[in-house]
């Protein structure tokens, strides 16, 4: 069995990840291709399509928002993702048992006693008036009949795992800032979502194989599980597998892949690239050797932002007064810097529409 190192790896990666050649497709299309972005960062989403798509216009988001075609809602791993609206309705039953479990995870004692389904329909009865609710007003209104729990567990169950729900715009929108205000997302996509197969087979779970190859593969079936949080996955991943090629890396592991996606050649120049806080192409794999070093792996869950120098995490970066300043990990080369100071100068006109294009790179460690 062919082995794939880590930076066969990488470079798969970031071609999957649009990330070796920013993409000339639609950006409904892009955030459909990435499975949803991570999002409870409002604006960082903008950051990492700019990154992965040609003459990225922020606005084209906005209005996918606003027109309802992507929405933000609770779906992998229990976080809030820009996912399309037709993805929201085919996927959203397949995680309601992982949502409620990663809520359990958290709640178990305060919610001890607290029969969901019966929360559920509460919850639901309240939201029939049409009316959004930030996640507190809605466990305000249960709170008489649930005192015990208190407001945070009853609203975290309800909002993130319950009852299907979507963060309204303006939140989310490019350059607003706005609470969150809950609505079913039947009422907001005019339709409930699909419910599981009725013979107890798994299409959506096949779906989920084929499309997380075909945006972060190849990998083994324990990075499927860390994207998606999902685990009971692995009869998924045998009802395809027949359709699947199959590698080793390093470690030994086995990595499942489409047979006709983009490997490149290890050698294939990678361009430096800014990602923003909570990048799934870094949080969404078990083992992300094939993009950070284990020494600075910690970034990937604080909320740092990174850029990636010749594919591999190699520099933190921030804004501050309209300069991107950027702090490597490790020593640069000339060439190096030039490259990142000119794709941080491109940020910076796109963080302040054309305003400036200053950017400072602090001296390698």
């Amino acid at each position: 069995m062919t082995v794939l190192d880590a930076r066969a790896l990488n470079r798969a990666t970031l071609a999957r990840q649009l990330l070796l050649d920013r993409a000339d497709i639609p950006v409904l299309d892009a955030v459909a291709h990435l499975g949803g972005l991570q999002a409870q960062e409002p604006q960082e989403p903008f950051v990492g399509l700019w990154s992965r798509l040609r003459a990225f216009d922020p606005a084209v988001l906005s209005d996918l928002l606003t027109g309802r075609s992507v929405v933000r809602t609770h779906l992998m791993r229990r976080t809030v993702h820009l996912v399309t609206a037709a993805d929201v309705l085919a996927w959203r039953a397949r995680h309601d048992a992982m949502l409620r479990q990663r809520v359990l995870g958290v709640y178990r004692g305060e919610l001890a006693g607290v029969d969901l389904d019966e929360l559920a329909a509460a919850g639901r009865a309240v939201m029939a008036d049409g009316e959004p609710r930030s996640m507190s007003e809605l466990a305000r209104a249960l709170a008489d009949r649930w005192p015990k729990p208190g407001p945070r567990p009853l609203g975290e169950m309800l909002v993130a795992a319950l009852i299907p729900m979507v963060q309204l715009p303006p939140r989310g929108l490019w350059r607003t800032r706005a609470g969150v205000r809950n609505a079913p997302l039947s009422s907001w996509l005019g339709r409930e979502i699909d419910p599981p197969a009725p013979d107890g087979s798994d299409p959506v779970g096949q779906d989920l194989v084929r499309r997380y190859l075909a945006a972060f593969g190849p990998a083994a079936s324990a990075d499927l599980r860390a994207w998606c949080g999902l685990a009971g996955l692995p009869a998924a991943i045998t009802a395809v597998r027949e359709e699947l090629v199959t590698f080793r890396d390093e470690r030994g592991r086995e990595l499942l892949d489409l047979p006709d996606a983009l490997r490149p050649d290890p050698e294939t120049p990678a361009p430096a690239r800014f990602l923003p806080a909570f990048d799934n192409a870094i949080l969404g794999y078990h083992d992300r050797g094939r993009i950070i070093d284990d020494a600075h792996r910690g970034l990937s869950v604080a909320g740092a932002r990174v850029v990636l120098v010749d594919g591999r995490v190699s520099a933190t970066w921030h804004v501050e007064a309209d300069t991107v300043l950027v702090t490597p990990l490790r020593r640069l080369s000339r060439a190096e810097r030039t490259d990142v100071a000119e794709q941080g100068r491109e940020l910076a006109a796109f963080l302040s529409d054309g305003a400036g294009d200053r950017v400072r790179i602090a001296a390698s460690s």
